[in-house]
């Protein structure tokens, strides 16, 4: 028998200073079976980063041809590719092939700089890629935050993330790898 899904409930206010978004989103998110704490507090803050309307969840985990978090527009197009962690250059090349924007939120500690390094001149062709790496120490603080059922608010300032609930903060700096 094949393990389900967890559905995790979260409540995001997201005060993005740097673009003047400010909302509230309520949320329901699938953490796949094989999907750790600090993954899944990754996506949401991917989504808080990019809080938008249309911005929504995928099938993540359980489709290779859809990224984990993406923005359409009404005729389908995608406006915005979502990837997190160390995704392979043919992954890379194809998101940037088919949305306007593509948007890498590197993370895993030690193990993005090896990465990095071997993918950089592969893929610095893309006009439409940013990469951005989210610091380890960062990312696990965040997935301690982890509950199926969470109250979240997110402050979004000179490019400095501060996300908690009532009991705790964590703030995160995410570093623009490229361009830079």
């Amino acid at each position: 028998m094949a393990l389900k899904a967890t559905i995790v409930k979260a409540s995001l206010n997201v005060a993005d200073m740097d673009r003047h978004y400010y909302a509230d989103h309520m949320l329901t998110v699938a953490q796949h079976p094989s999907e750790n704490d600090e993954r899944l507090m990754v996506r949401l803050l991917a989504f808080a980063l990019n809080a938008s309307e249309s911005l929504q969840f995928t099938k993540g985990l359980s489709t290779d041809d859809e990224p984990d978090v993406w923005e359409k527009n009404l005729t389908d197009e995608i406006e915005l590719w979502i990837e997190l962690g160390q995704p392979d250059e043919s992954r890379i090349r194809k998101a940037c092939n088919r949305a306007k924007q593509v948007v890498v939120y590197a993370y895993g500690a030690r193990a993005v700089p090896v990465w990095w390094e071997k993918l950089k001149s592969k893929v610095s062709r893309f006009d439409n890629l940013r990469v951005i790496e989210l610091p380890g120490d960062e990312t696990q603080a965040l997935a301690a935050l982890a509950q199926k059922a969470m109250t979240l608010q997110c402050t979004i300032q000179d490019g400095q993330v501060g996300i908690g609930d009532e009991q705790s903060h964590v703030t995160i700096e995410p570093v623009t790898l490229y361009p830079q």
